[in-house]
């Protein structure tokens, strides 16, 4: 069965690398076009790309997916099924091509967390278990008929980085579980059940990363582990942004109010909420590099 894979970050790389690895024949990897980043605008290529060059495998590195030239170098492919893996949307057109259709690999239980920001999202509300789910793309986003899923733990200090890692490493064996499953034609689809109660996983943006510390502690350190490592949570010190890579929580009565910060201005600076203080451990402040809270106090005077 030939594929087209279709990613673009690390938690694509490995999926591909499983399909590679499980003897898939790869007829091509679609992925984000190489674009200027840092300091000298260089033009940086995505993980999936460098992965792919790296195998020799075909890749198309499209603009717009509604490009005839595009579309006309795809169809020639011939793939049977398309693999998508953390890309963009996708019109009609591109999901519909191959007879054996489109799949996805989404970092979340479906049809809980559909969205761009399941991880994030999942941290933030202060699940206790998250995981994968493959399933057949449709028109509504993360809405298409599930094939499987696989549940995955979430520990009580887990950032956002840490399910990142666990799922991407779940979510490449079970996409090797599906292709080998829809190839033998050994599986039975199942319609997402529609609920009031389900939770979305809308895209972030920076205004939502901001810590409010009227918030109770619990939700702040959940916001914390949720935006770790990217996009991080931030608030304010001496009129300049902080951002929170790491911390603890202690439930207590405060004898400040929110937002207020203690420091004995050697080893710890906490903040206060108005059910308990939040002790920063790994931070970054604004025009510095990332350190641990000692390093920072011992180089600045609060």
């Amino acid at each position: 069965m030939k594929i087209v894979f279709m990613g673009t970050p690390d938690f694509a790389v490995a999926s591909l690398n499983a399909l590679v690895e499980a003897g898939f024949e790869i007829a091509g990897v679609v992925t984000a076009a190489d674009k200027p980043a840092g300091r000298g605008q260089k033009l940086q290529e995505s993980a999936v790309k460098k992965y792919a060059v790296e195998k020799g495998l075909k890749v198309l590195q499209p603009l717009k997916l509604k490009d005839p030239e595009f579309l006309t170098a795809l169809k020639a492919l011939n793939a049977d099924l398309h693999v998508v893996v953390a890309f963009r949307m996708l019109p009609e057109v591109v999901w519909n091509m191959p007879a054996k259709g489109t799949i996805n690999l989404h970092g979340s239980l479906l049809p809980q967390y559909r969205g761009a920001a399941p991880i994030n999202h999942a941290i933030i509300n202060g699940e206790t278990e998250s995981g994968v789910t493959t399933f057949f793309l449709k028109h509504e986003i993360d809405t298409g008929d599930v094939i499987f899923s696989e549940k995955v733990a979430i520990a009580e200090d887990d950032t956002a980085g840490d399910l990142h890692d666990n799922l991407m490493l779940t979510g490449a064996g079970l996409l090797v579980k599906t292709v080998k499953a829809i190839a033998a034609g050994d599986y039975t689809e199942q319609p997402q059940l529609f609920s009031a109660e389900l939770k979305h996983a809308p895209k972030i943006f920076k205004e939502f990363c901001k810590v409010d510390w009227n918030n109770s502690v619990r939700s702040i350190y959940n916001l914390i582990r949720g935006l770790s490592p990217y996009p991080t949570a931030f608030t304010e010190l001496n009129e300049k942004t902080l951002k929170i890579f790491k911390a603890t929580y202690e439930e207590t009565t405060p004898a400040v109010s929110p937002g207020t910060f203690l420091t004995d201005g050697k080893t710890f600076l906490k903040f206060a909420a108005p059910d308990g203080l939040i002790s920063l451990l790994d931070i970054q402040y604004e025009g510095k590099k990332r350190m641990k809270v000692d390093e920072f106090l011992r180089g600045m005077r609060l």
